[in-house]
């Protein structure tokens, strides 16, 4: 006979983003949220008391790991399927995870458009990989040339939600043509602008121009968000230049100026808890010109300013000339400092 309910135990030290579970399943009539739990051990005592079908799991817990927390779990509830939701996207520790009886794993930053098929994959019995960890399946070897072996493919970065509590991003978008890139752009800081927030935009000439037309016919107000110091821009090549010291960046000098930019913008914001956007090329200009380890550098560091400054960042890589003679392993650790990656 078929279930009608299927009990699910929501584990995570982040009371927002559990907030932000509950509400993606409160019109889901066939999954209903039975307990949460804030650290690992509490995870195990919960499940073995409640006995859940479906845990959704972390990996970054105080007290006991997720991975830890799962294997006892797993004797002391062996009938609950646990799915992993983290922000780490290491297929290492996904790996783990499917090793010790997890069903499957969701990058947190694609939990927007993957958390419900994971959740039903997950309880049909299905294993369920987030896109953010296929690449190093995709890879093949045969043919490393081809830049499209190296990242996952999609037609479009997701639009952010105004109001949405998960956690903040840091994206790459590998493009052929402006257009394309220009419209993802638009997108990702318009968002941000029209409800209130700020965006800094860190690119070349070119662009800077052409999201000036695009962002108006987005439906922003860019005169009153330039005004209100709301929408910032700055030449990527020159600012890139100010923070690199002997061929690497002064990590002192990138850190003080963009937390200094971040605070600025959002201190003009229209709200209190604004939402800042941040599309960079500076990255990609360090990697056209041969400087890879300080191109990994820049995305290290975005990695630091979301982490210290609640901020969603999109960096651009054009693919205009990289299809002969691409480093493959360059261009993984790129990818690797990134939540998701997306060919346009």
């Amino acid at each position: 006979m078929e279930r009608s309910t299927f009990r699910v135990l929501v584990v995570d030290d982040y009371e927002p983003w559990r907030a932000f579970v509950a509400s993606t399943l409160k019109n889901q009539s066939k999954l209903r949220i039975i307990g949460e739990a804030s650290d690992g051990l509490e995870a195990v005592q919960i499940a073995q008391q409640l006995q859940p079908d479906l845990i959704l799991l972390d990996i970054g817990l105080p007290t006991l790991n997720g991975i830890e927390a799962a294997r006892r779990i797993r004797e002391v509830s062996p009938k609950s399927k646990i799915l992993f939701v983290s922000d780490n996207r290491s297929w290492d520790i996904a790996e783990e995870g499917l090793r010790i009886g997890a069903i499957g794993y969701v990058v947190k930053s694609d939990a927007g458009a993957e958390l419900l098929p994971a959740l039903k994959a997950a309880l049909e019995g299905r294993r369920f990989l987030s896109a953010g960890l296929v690449s190093r399946n995709t890879v093949d070897s045969s043919n490393e040339s081809n830049p499209e072996n190296f990242y996952l493919q999609q037609t479009a970065v997701p639009d952010p939600v105004e109001g949405d509590v998960r956690p903040h991003s840091h994206d790459a978008v590998f493009y052929s043509d402006d257009r394309m890139l220009l419209d993802n752009v638009t997108q990702f800081i318009g968002a941000a602008l029209k409800a209130g927030g700020s965006a800094i935009v860190v690119a070349t000439e070119s662009h800077r121009e052409s999201f000036l037309s695009s962002l108006q016919a987005y439906g922003v107000d860019l005169g009153a968000a330039i005004e209100q110091g709301r929408y910032i821009t700055l030449d990527a090549a020159d600012t890139t230049s100010t923070f690199v010291v002997d061929s690497m960046l002064d990590t002192a000098r990138f850190m003080d100026g963009f937390g200094n930019l971040i605070q600025r913008a959002r201190k003009a914001a229209k709200t209190s808890h604004a939402r800042v956007a941040i599309f960079g090329e500076g990255a990609h200009i360090l990697w056209k010109r041969d400087n890879a380890q300080a191109a990994i550098q820049n995305e290290k560091l975005c990695n630091r300013l979301i982490e210290m400054y609640d901020v969603d960042i999109l960096c651009g890589y054009s693919l205009v000339g990289v299809d002969e003679g691409i480093d493959s392993n360059v261009v993984q650790h790129i990818r690797e400092q990134h939540s998701a990656a997306y060919i346009v």
